[in-house]
């Protein structure tokens, strides 16, 4: 097992992922286990898997290792990573992992920590540390080791997503609900008794396969499927999430994809509604509309670096109401300040009833206000030396400048942020502007000119 930095190479910057079984395998699991147990404590941990071929198997190895160290562990099954958070929080468990490697390639698979009152391990907070115990040559066995046990989550958390609606108050609405043959599909029938939902299943079946692909609906060739159904049905919204389900996607009533941008600007609204003057944390990638809308409904808004673990920290740091994400990750100070897949398309259902809106209308003045170009890729050997180009070309014209995470300039009319990935050499630019498509077009091609380099 190669090493990075003292650590298994599978230990990324936020969880674990990797390779299986050439980076993550049974024997490393099952040290994850003893590790966990040893660096974080003992007591009852949770631990649940995704549909993933190898997953129950990581799994079983993973408990195994906790309970040889000392821990008592609760089995959740297959389910989602926000059932982990919600059985840690809710039971005052003393830590929970979660086997999945939510949207990476089907040879993949990973894992999702955390401790006490489901606050993450990430590497700056145990995770590096918990990766450079797995490999001592000391890590053993506690004395007394603890039990598994098998537990179904989802009763009580089925309860829990629905009393953050009102779900009286809601009106009859068809939902194509596409679960990508991830771990989505079961949850959202145990939800439809109690909604007054149609929902038009796709890819609705667990089915660790992945026949149609990894469910990964950030990626806009992925989106087809969702669309065309909406459309053909006549739905009026479609949803699909990734394979743990902790990100979900949103589509108007007319097959459109909705970034996940203006949902952070209608989430923001929907929170402040019911929390007026709270805090609402957003990521710095795209920023004007979520200001103007935290700003203009009283709330204070607080830019944050990118990222679960920091976002987190954050929102308990200034005791948040709401934080979100472009990247479609939300979080919610009722859910113990942790990321869901499943609340935010229940509250949206709420303020198209509240409204008697449709999607389209409700994002639809945001859009206008503050068009975007939603986050584009590149793939370099230098990242570094196309940051330089850039900065080069516009920081002396720049009226604010912003390091938060990666380059933000803004302009007058128009802002940018430019980061490099924390796992490979890839560049995101986002760009957006004030009502001028025309100039988003304009300035997206420039700065990518720049940062694609000489032909």
């Amino acid at each position: 097992m190669m090493a990075d930095r003292c650590k298994p190479a599978c230990f990324k910057a936020y969880d674990i992922r990797g390779q299986v079984p050439g980076q993550l395998d049974g024997n490393l699991a099952r040290r994850i286990g003893l590790a966990a147990a040893r660096a974080v404590g003992t007591g009852r941990w949770a631990v649940g898997w995704d549909c993933r071929l190898s997953s129950p198997g990581l799994a079983a190895a993973l408990a195994g290792g906790l309970a040889a160290g000392g821990a008592d562990v609760v089995e959740l099954g297959m389910c989602g990573t926000e059932q982990v958070y919600h059985a840690v929080f809710s039971l005052g468990l003393a830590g929970g992992i979660m086997v999945t490697a939510s949207h990476n390639p089907l040879g993949d698979n990973g894992m999702k920590l955390v401790r006490e009152g489901a606050r993450p391990l990430s590497g700056d907070s145990g995770l590096d540390e918990l990766g450079a115990l797995t490999l001592d040559p000391a890590l053993a066995p506690a004395l007394r080791a603890g039990t598994i046990s098998a537990a179904d989550p989802s009763p009580e958390y089925i309860a829990f997503l629905l009393e953050q609606v009102d779900v009286a108050g809601l009106r009859p609405l068809r939902i194509v609900a596409d679960s990508g043959n991830g771990c989505a599909g079961p949850i959202i029938d145990r939800l439809a008794a109690s909604l007054p939902f149609e929902f038009i299943r796709l890819r609705h079946e667990p089915d660790g396969t992945f026949p149609q692909g990894v469910p990964n609906p950030l990626l806009p060739e992925n989106r087809g499927l969702t669309a065309e159904a909406v459309r053909r049905h006549g739905a009026d919204l479609g949803l699909a999430w990734d394979g743990d389900f902790d990100r979900c996607f949103f589509f108007d009533e007319h097959g459109e994809f909705v970034e996940g941008y203006y949902l952070v600007g209608l989430l923001a609204a929907a929170t402040l509604r019911r929390r007026p003057g709270a805090r609402i944390v957003h990521d710095p990638r795209l920023t004007w509309n979520t200001v103007d809308v935290v700003t203009r409904l009283g709330g204070v808004p607080v830019l944050n670096k990118t990222g679960h673990a920091f976002m987190k920290e954050r929102m308990r740091a200034e005791n948040a109401a709401y934080g979100g994400e472009m990247s479609a990750h939300h979080y919610f100070r009722e859910f113990a300040f942790c990321d869901s897949g499943m609340l935010p398309w229940l509250l949206v259902t709420q303020e198209m009833a509240r409204t008697g809106l449709p999607l389209s209308t409700l994002v639809g003045e945001m859009q206008r206000a503050f068009p975007a170009s939603g986050e584009i890729n590149r793939r370099l050997a230098d990242p570094a030396a196309a940051i330089a180009r850039v900065e080069g070309r516009w920081l002396a014209a720049a009226r604010a400048v912003d390091r938060t995470d990666g380059l933000s300039l803004a302009f007058d009319a128009w802002r940018f942020n430019l980061r490099m990935s924390n796992t490979e050499p890839v560049l995101r630019l986002n760009v957006e502007t004030r009502a001028d498509p025309g100039l988003l077009r304009t300035r997206t091609d420039e700065l990518l000119a720049l940062i694609d380099g000489p032909a």
